[in-house]
């Protein structure tokens, strides 16, 4: 019986490997067609035909504060406020107390000095009496006005060298120069406003302890404001000569006036401008803020050769432009701008100009471009 069994499974066996092999060998390898992926972009764009504008000169510009500094202190300890709570936005008026550093420390220090100075002068006084009698009672003027709640009296002058030296000797001078060193060093630990004006950042709170030159706010005058407005070469003796500007908000509406107060004299090298600095003085009824953006116009127009673009095909004085399916990138000058616009210089006719901003990154197979207007 086991023996019939051997006899069958063998077979089987067998078999079942003749009709393996024989499925392998017949077997036709798969073909695999791969095809490359394409992706195809349309872009809208414009053929570029330069024409001769008549433009009113203009430019734009950020407001900003004429004055701003940083509260910090030189001096360290506990940060206390001053006549009110500040908080970004905080008006304040000159030298109104902003901040506080505790000077508990500080004065019992300085009282402790001031009382040493006393009995050094006291210490000295018998001998002061045996050979300088005739400077006895200045020097005893000097030690009773000697008083921790008042700042030092004026040093006594001395009468001749051999006083000098003498006092000298007993240290009374120079203690005297440390106390007042001291006083002065008393004053650190307040900060008076260095004028009107408002708080910008706050940097740290009362409670906090306050480190030698570590910021505790930013503040700005109030009312004294300028605006830094980037011109492009060819336009700044334009500027330059008139001196005077017409600022406008984003909707064309004037907002004040001003004058040029300061010209930079190192020019951007990627958009070949200068920054002009200008004073702005608001109009009646019209309110300005620092960080406000404004266009800047001058009372001139100039006729230039140039291609209007939408506003949102430039982007840091760069456009775009389609080449076969090459995309490539191209800087401009803007000469002029009207809403959702702005006329620049540096294109060619007949180029195509791509009207909207695009990413040099992607990987794309094909460009077509869809004119527009």
């Amino acid at each position: 019986m086991k023996r019939n069994q051997i006899i069958l499974i063998s077979l089987f066996l067998l078999i079942t490997a003749a009709i393996y092999l024989r499925v392998l060998f017949n077997k036709k390898p798969a073909i695999k067609e791969s095809k490359e992926a394409q992706t195809t972009l349309y872009l809208p764009i414009s053929m570029v035909k330069n024409k001769e504008y008549t433009l009113q000169v203009s430019s734009y510009g950020q407001i900003a504060p004429l004055t701003e500094i940083d509260v910090s202190f030189e001096v360290q300890g506990k940060l206390e406020k001053g006549d009110q709570q500040l908080k970004p936005g905080s008006k304040f008026r000159f030298n109104q107390v902003l901040y506080k550093v505790n000077s508990d420390e500080a004065y019992y220090t300085l009282s402790a000095r001031k009382v040493q100075l006393a009995n050094l002068v006291l210490g000295a006084l018998p001998d002061i009496e045996t050979d300088y009698a005739s400077e006895k009672n200045k020097w005893t003027n000097f030690m009773n006005d000697i008083s921790v709640a008042r700042p030092l009296p004026d040093f006594p002058t001395f009468s001749n060298q051999k006083e000098k030296m003498f006092i000298n000797s007993k240290g009374i001078l120079a203690e005297y120069m440390n106390i007042k060193s001291q006083e002065s060093r008393m004053g650190k630990y307040i900060f008076l406003a260095p004028f009107d004006g408002t708080v910008v950042e706050l940097y740290a709170e009362p409670g906090a302890v306050a480190n030698p030159g570590a910021k505790i706010a930013r503040i700005a005058r109030t009312g004294d404001l300028e605006v830094k407005v980037p011109i492009s070469l060819s336009q700044l003796k334009l500027f330059q000569q008139l001196g005077t500007a017409h600022f406008t908000d984003n909707a064309g509406n004037p907002i004040g006036t001003g004058k040029i107060i300061r010209t930079s004299d190192i020019i951007n090298q990627r958009t070949q401008s200068v920054d002009v600095y200008y004073s702005i003085q608001n109009k009646s009824g019209e309110s300005l803020f620092a960080g406000q953006y404004v266009n800047v116009v001058i009372d001139k127009s100039t006729t230039q050769n140039s291609f209007t673009v939408p506003t949102m095909a430039v982007k840091d004085n760069v456009v775009h432009l389609l080449s076969g399916n090459q995309v490539q990138s191209r800087t401009v000058q803007v000469v002029g701008s009207k809403p959702d616009s702005l006329y620049v210089t540096g294109l060619r006719d007949g180029e195509k100009l791509i009207l909207e901003q695009f990413s040099a990154g992607k990987q794309i197979k094909k460009f077509v471009g869809i004119k527009r207007g």
